[in-house]
């Protein structure tokens, strides 16, 4: 706790900022459209104030390709049911393979089970050409859609990139997940193929998923056909699938392949991606073509700063959004780097061993990572050569001061740390980094170019320097543009917009600084109200990490009928440790003294394990109506976990309170 929230760590150099892809940007904005900006602030404050501007400069900025001109940038002024380039024909795959004639690798790939390998941009186009071939021999076609059962590996990328240029619409599920969890998905959106594994490898441990995959297809009658990866075992049977193709035969072909592109409407659909589905079945999100491509875009080359020759990292699976951004690089000319296994086999350096091998420019991660690596004191830079790496990027949780700081002591002195926050709603972030900005702890950067956020009060007011509401209060290309199976649209619009009638609330707690940096500290729907005070969820989190014996923990806020309320914290120990009163004190006083005496819990308990989604994330609201009393099988949907045998503990806990 030796750092505090909002100290300065990093300024970039007058080169960094004079060489970074967004002054570019700018300066074509001064020559081209005689727009001047001073600074990025002002940059931004244009962004959102002149919208139809804006994104009509990133889309002659970045030259996208239209089969049938555009006339209007969009339509309607209302936040829901904009329609953005209305007019406009595009195909995302187009523009990935308009980099195709670059000499740097396209892909760079490694797993548990596979060593690291190359991928030339003329491959990654036969192989996804030839795939293109075989689905179209299929029958698949525009608005079919295609289920993809697999890792993070080479054939998912080339999968998906063959399913958009047919104008099909994409889903995947990490194998990872457990029967009920894709079945819940996958049944919903009806495909016509599916692209499967045999299994996978995760920390040395070999799981065989062909029971599953047949579980699965048995599940959907709307299956005509199945591609199938032998990545397990290359001598895997698939003889119980759906019209099985081998994907050495889907991709194999003896001449040359020019690749067809089918437009689509800019606001047809790309992909559909999942909520957690912590209480229910999962929604079923759908992005466009056009708003996801000019989004990552945006974000990944003026905000990441990537470009043609940079390498492009994060440790995601399938079955995360960050999947989807991460191959958005693509679109950049970057190089992306995919790793299919666990952060800690077969030591935890594994990631850090593969920054130093792949020479990783960005490196995207977890705040939990971060935090892992912090308590396991774990120092990269004494082992490996982190030349080439100038940013790392975290996400899904906040990162915390400590982590930071981290950063810069066992990492580089000149990293430049860029949290962001966002989420599968609109498969970017809304608060990004920039190369341009200083970096200061605990806090994001900025808000991403074009996203009007704002922060509001209970009463909807817009406030700066105090904790609301995350809000977005104008259009933004990458919303979704329905939920499937959501005729009405009544279903989004309870998901976003019943707090504020017309405006998107995202549901996290956040400060809006006035040097116009943010900070989040936890769903809005978890925070901890003591004697009228809201306490952010992640102020309590940075204290209990940095107690010596606590591995992991969680807090919920139970109100009472008398107006009090029981504030109960769970810790997960680390290895031989039990909680006694010398370490239940510890607790307390830390929090009472980096924090305040409201922050202290009026309980805390061990647990062996915490819940978790399959994605990692904390599931802080099920496990409070838990323990209010609410029905398990309601608020909880034990599919959606890693680890649905920890809610096991919170059941029998509530029968007990």
């Amino acid at each position: 706790m030796g750092i505090q929230e909002g100290t300065l760590l990093f300024e970039p150099s007058e080169a960094q900022i004079e060489n970074s892809h967004i002054t570019s940007y700018r300066t074509w904005l001064q020559e081209y459209k005689q727009i001047q900006t001073n600074d990025y602030h002002t940059l931004w404050k244009w962004s959102v104030e002149d919208l139809d501007t804006f994104w009509e400069s990133i889309w002659e900025y970045f030259n996208v390709q239209s089969h049938q001109p555009y006339q209007n940038v969009r339509s309607g002024n209302q936040i829901i049911g904009t329609k953005w380039f209305p007019e406009a024909t595009i195909n995302y795959t187009e523009h990935v393979f308009r980099n195709k004639s670059l000499s740097t690798p396209a892909i760079i790939h490694t797993s548990e089970n596979r060593e690291q390998q190359e991928v030339t941009w003329e491959k990654l186009y036969q192989d996804t050409a030839a795939l293109q071939k075989t689905l179209k021999k299929q029958g698949i076609q525009k608005g079919d859609r295609v289920a993809c059962y697999a890792p993070n590996i080479y054939e998912t990328v080339v999968a998906f990139l063959a399913t958009a240029s047919l104008g099909a619409i994409w889903s995947s599920a990490s194998p990872d997940f457990g029967t009920q969890s894709v079945m819940e998905r996958f049944q919903q959106i009806e495909p016509k193929a599916m692209i499967t594994v045999d299994g996978y490898s995760y920390n040395g441990k070999k799981y065989n998923r062909l029971d599953v995959v047949k579980a699965l297809q048995a599940a959907l009658p709307s299956l005509k056909t199945t591609i199938a990866i032998p990545y397990l075992n290359k001598q895997a049977d698939f003889s119980d699938c759906i019209h099985p193709i081998s994907w050495h035969e889907a991709t194999t072909c003896e001449e040359k392949l020019e690749m067809s592109y089918t437009p689509v409407a800019f606001n047809d659909p790309l992909w559909i991606l999942y909520s957690s589905g912590t209480t229910g079945k999962p929604k079923p999100i759908v992005h466009s073509q056009g708003g996801i491509l000019l989004e990552h875009l945006k974000a990944i080359h003026l905000h990441l700063d990537l470009g043609p020759g940079s390498r492009f990292f994060w440790f995601t699976t399938t079955g995360w959004m960050m999947w989807n951004f991460l191959v958005g690089g693509l679109l950049t000319g970057s190089s992306i780097i995919l790793y299919d296994g666990s952060p800690a086999y077969p030591d935890k350096q594994v990631l850090w061993r593969l920054a130093e091998q792949t020479k990783m420019n960005v490196f995207g991660t977890s705040a939990s990572f971060i935090t892992t690596c912090m308590n396991e004191n774990i120092s990269p830079k004494n082992d490996f050569d982190l030349s080439h790496l100038k940013n790392i990027s975290s996400t899904g949780s906040p990162l915390s001061p400590e982590g930071f700081a981290w950063c810069y002591s066992h990492l580089k002195n000149d990293i430049w740390v860029s949290s962001v926050s966002g989420g599968t709603d609109v498969c970017t972030a809304f608060l990004l980094g920039s190369p341009t900005q200083p970096v200061y702890a605990g806090e994001i950067q900025c808000a991403g170019l074009g996203a009007k956020i704002e922060s509001f009060d209970e009463d909807g007011n817009s406030i700066i320097d105090e904790i609301g509401e995350l809000v977005l209060t104008a259009p933004f290309p990458s919303m979704p543009i329905y939920f499937w199976n959501d005729e009405s649209g009544l279903r989004m619009y309870h998901s976003y917009f019943d707090t504020f009638p017309g405006v998107w609330c995202h549901g996290d707690y956040i400060k809006l600084t006035k040097r116009n940096t943010t900070v989040i500290y936890g769903r809005s729907d978890a925070t901890i109200n003591r004697g009228g005070v809201r306490i952010g969820t992640s102020e309590i989190y940075r204290v209990t990490d940095e107690v010596t014996a606590v591995k992991d923990s969680l807090i919920v806020d139970l109100p009472r009928e008398n107006g009090d309320s029981i504030t109960a914290l769970f810790v997960v120990l680390k290895d031989e440790e039990k909680l006694t009163d010398t370490i239940e004190q510890e607790i307390k006083q830390q929090l009472r003294t980096h924090c305040s005496p409201r922050h202290v819990p009026t309980h805390i308990y061990e647990v062996r394990e915490l819940p978790q989604t399959l994605n990692g994330k904390k599931v802080e609201i099920p496990v409070k109506k838990i323990l209010m009393g609410q029905d398990p099988t309601t608020v909880m949907n034990k599919g959606s976990l890693i680890n649905p045998e920890s809610l096991d503990y919170f059941i029998e806990l509530a029968k007990r309170i």
